[in-house]
């Protein structure tokens, strides 16, 4: 391939802060040598969510020491403490932040709704956070927590567990050494179709969960296991019902989730997000069903504009979910993958998803010399965080970076339920075309819950 590629200026720079990051160099959070952390010496955690994916996160970090779990679900709080007998048992998680002293970091897995409340104390405290992803409910809140974090100088990471695999840092250094050249395109597509459909044989069809297309207007009885008003926390009042409750069915309500561009955005934006240096958008526009009021969709679209970032072009990218595909992949031009990520350059095409990639047209790249890997192997998704907080090295999903991914993830869904185009005024977080949006960039909360 000839010509220079758009980042050639700051592979230097990158190989660098890489090598530096790998060893510990780069810190985030006061070394071990000077907080007197033996690396052998395990931290204190507190586990905030034990059930669902709380309890594959508690997995992820049984090497360390369990000092506290907190669960609004006694099912999966028993269980939990079954496995770590000696840890404190809470309900209520703000109640953690009583006994600070009794834990180094936090990992939290609540319901997405609660995640800032979860988050924000204990950034505020100087306790290093593990937050599932998406990071924040909304817009506001994903600033609010970013903003703590760059304050708080701790070990920050969110639960984009994809990102710490070899196959993204392949298709990064490829994108970043212009294997493809100048990309100006960029499409993301995921084929999961949970959320509002047209018919309940759709939903069937799409292997979604089927459940009343409203509010349900009769409450269900609450199960013995659940404290419904702290679950609620600071969504809007609502009786239970068992279309909210267990895990995944809240994620489908606006309430209390945001749907898939959120939740599977942060790990497939993720890679064009990492790979084309992205920030904030100019531009958002959605296309799909007419908005429900309740529930988000199945089935979307939405195309961003970004701007110039430093020497690398604007770029377009456009993420689709359920039956919503990308052309190429309709008119059959690149491989039928169910998801796949897809960067096109103005010397060839790169299709990845999360354990392979190819570069196209195939017969073009057939003598293709691949770079020589710059991106260090990461330790692993959990590790590197615990690396991090005990020896004050960079973690690669930290709270900065997932903070604008977040913001932008929430966007799309911002977009798709103004139905129209927006213009982002990113500073002052605000569309400056759609001041309706108000309310979904930062909502209020139920009586006797405050942010900051």
């Amino acid at each position: 391939m000839s010509g220079k590629s758009p980042y050639a200026n700051e592979l230097s720079r990158r190989r660098f802060l890489n090598q530096a990051t790998a060893a510990g160099i780069v810190t985030l959070a006061a070394p071990a040598i000077v907080r007197g952390r033996n690396l052998n010496d395990k931290l204190n955690l507190a586990i905030i969510g034990a059930g669902g994916r709380g309890a594959a996160n508690l997995k992820g970090v049984e090497s360390e020491n369990i000092a506290i779990l907190c669960d609004v679900n006694q099912d999966g709080l028993n269980k939990a403490a079954a496995r770590h007998t000696n840890a404190r048992k809470l309900v209520d998680f703000r109640k953690v932040y009583d006994h600070a002293k009794e834990f180094d970091a936090v990992v939290i897995s609540t319901a997405e709704h609660t995640h800032a409340f979860a988050t924000l104390p204990a950034l505020q405290l100087g306790k290093h956070v593990y937050c599932e992803k998406p990071l924040t409910h909304n817009i506001w809140e994903a600033r609010v927590i970013r903003e703590a974090a760059a304050k708080a100088k701790v070990a920050t990471q969110m639960g984009t567990q994809i990102h710490a695999g070899d196959n993204y840092r392949r298709v990064v250094e490829l994108i970043q050494t212009g294997a493809i050249g100048n990309v100006t395109e960029a499409h993301v597509w995921v084929g999961r179709a949970w959320g509002w459909h047209a018919t309940e044989a759709e939903a069937k069809a799409a292997g979604d969960i089927v459940f009343v297309q409203n509010r349900p207007a009769k409450p269900d009885p609450v199960p013995a296991i659940l404290d419904w008003e702290l679950w609620l926390g600071p969504a809007p009042q609502r009786p239970f019902n068992e279309v909210y409750f267990p895990g995944p069915k809240w994620y489908r309500w606006w309430d209390f989730g945001n749907g898939t561009m959120s939740d599977l955005g942060s790990h497939w934006i993720d890679l064009p997000w990492w790979a084309l240096k992205l920030d904030h958008p100019l531009t958002i526009e959605a296309s799909g069903p007419a908005p429900h009021l309740e529930i988000a969709p199945a089935s979307m679209q939405v195309t961003y504009q970004y701007g110039k970032r430093g020497n690398l072009s604007p770029l377009q990218l456009t993420w689709y979910q359920g039956k919503h595909k990308p052309q190429l992949l309709k008119d059959g031009k690149i491989p039928n993958w169910n998801s796949g990520v897809l960067f096109i350059g103005d010397k060839g095409m790169l299709l990845s998803d999360y354990s392979k990639h190819v570069l196209l047209p195939e017969t073009q790249f057939a003598d293709f010399k691949r770079p020589e890997p710059f991106i260090p192997k990461s330790l692993g998704h959990y590790a590197e965080w615990i690396h991090a907080c005990k020896t004050g090295a960079a973690t690669t999903c930290n709270f900065e970076y997932a903070g604008w991914l977040t913001e932008a993830n929430h966007l799309g869904n911002v977009a798709f339920r103004a139905g129209k185009k927006l213009e982002w005024d990113y500073k002052n977080l605000r569309a400056t075309n759609a001041p309706e949006t108000e309310p979904m960039i930062h909502r209020k909360y139920r009586k006797g819950w405050k942010l900051v």
